[in-house]
């Protein structure tokens, strides 16, 4: 069974930043693509941020240029800097490994910002 870990959410004022951290198995986590999404009550999940296995990137609009998605392959970990948060970035935050077979979620970390 694949588990991924998210860790780092939290209460922050906008303005403020946070680090995601998420944790993958080793076996398997330097051969696949890693994304970001998140989540409010009542609504569809989206895509935050995605990193290929070779290190291309990709961002929703609406965080390009506040949010940086990266990858350590060495420790089997991928991160979500988040700078400049606003009251909409508000949502569950997931972490996301896709393999040619499924896709793997993690538990999801809440990220709260004040205004």
């Amino acid at each position: 069974q694949v588990q991924l870990g998210e860790s780092g959410g939290g209460l922050v004022q906008a303005g403020g930043s946070l680090r995601l951290s998420c944790a993958a198995p080793g076996s398997i986590f330097r051969l696949n693509p890693m994304g970001w999404y998140r989540q409010v009550l009542g609504k569809q999940r989206e895509l935050v941020a995605g990193i290929t296995s070779g290190g291309s990137t990709k961002y929703a609009d609406s965080v390009k240029g506040r949010f940086t998605i990266s990858r350590d392959n060495a420790k089997n970990m991928v991160y979500l800097q988040m700078n400049s948060l606003k009251p909409e970035d508000t949502a569950v935050y997931y972490c996301n490994m896709l393999t040619v077979l499924r896709a793997y979620w993690g538990q999801g970390t809440q990220v709260t910002v004040s205004t």
